[in-house]
């Protein structure tokens, strides 16, 4: 993807990433940096609720942005290693310099590469794998095509996780996930739209995700004592939206 102007802003005690002065792409409260400001990042981690802990020991992010996702995992969950990879190094550069991104090689590990290349090329495997990249026009390119998700499935541990920002309807995210569907055979959910209007895809291709709902509500609470992170209202639109056939959570 072409490289693009950064910008910073701040408004009411949060600082703003953007990419084009009309989107925003990552988002800080100053007095809480390692906390998820965005809804969607919020949804993002909703593989909490998915997988028993300790889980996951190992998380991969296509797309830093502001560098929520990774300063979250990385403070929250320390048993976690995490690698990102960014293709421009600018972002890296503003994330570190202006949104607290840490300085830790050893557990949060950034690579300036390619995202699609880079899980096309490699062989590594990792619990989680999160998706959350654009160009400024809000296009997710080649991350959003059928090999990509391939190679995402092939890249992911037995228990493994894929997690996909699709942004919202006004997108035409249908069709990202039918390409996920078909990349999974079947094996992926779209979870009901959060407050922001993003809609995240998960997807399993090893050990099936199967959750009573009773699960998910004991996952939510452990999480939220654990990290404070409240995953309680996804867990309810994934009733209210039905999601829950026979009181659990399948795919």
């Amino acid at each position: 993807m072409a490289r693009s102007t950064i910008e910073i802003s701040e408004k009411a005690g949060v600082r703003y990433l953007h990419f084009s002065s009309a989107w925003i792409q990552g988002a800080m409260r100053i007095q809480r940096p390692n906390a998820l400001e965005l809804p969607y990042t919020r949804e993002m981690m909703a593989g909490l609720l998915l997988r028993a802990p300790p889980w996951p020991r190992q998380a991969l992010l296509i797309g830093l942005g502001a560098g929520s996702l990774a300063k979250f995992i990385y403070h929250r969950l320390p048993a976690t290693r995490i690698t990102v990879v960014e293709i421009d190094p600018q972002v890296e550069m503003i994330a570190r310099l202006h949104f607290k991104l840490p300085d830790d090689p050893l557990r949060l590990r950034v690579v300036i590469a390619d995202g699609a290349e880079y899980m096309l090329q490699g062989d590594s495997h990792h619990d989680y794998i999160l998706v959350d990249g654009f160009d400024r026009d809000a296009r997710a390119g080649v991350l959003d095509t059928l090999p990509f998700y391939q190679a995402c499935r092939a890249r992911l541990s037995e228990n493994g996780l894929l997690a996909v920002n699709l942004l919202g309807r006004e997108h035409a995210f249908e069709a990202s996930a039918e390409r996920i569907q078909r990349a999974f055979d079947g094996r992926a959910m779209i979870f009901p739209s959060c407050d922001s209007g993003n809609t995240i895809a998960f997807a399993a291709a090893g050990e099936h995700v199967d959750a009573s709902h009773d699960e998910l509500i004991h996952r939510a609470n452990q999480c939220l004592q654990e990290t404070g992170l409240n995953l309680l209202p996804t867990v309810a639109r994934l009733q209210q939206e039905h999601y829950l056939a026979n009181d659990r959570l399948r795919f």
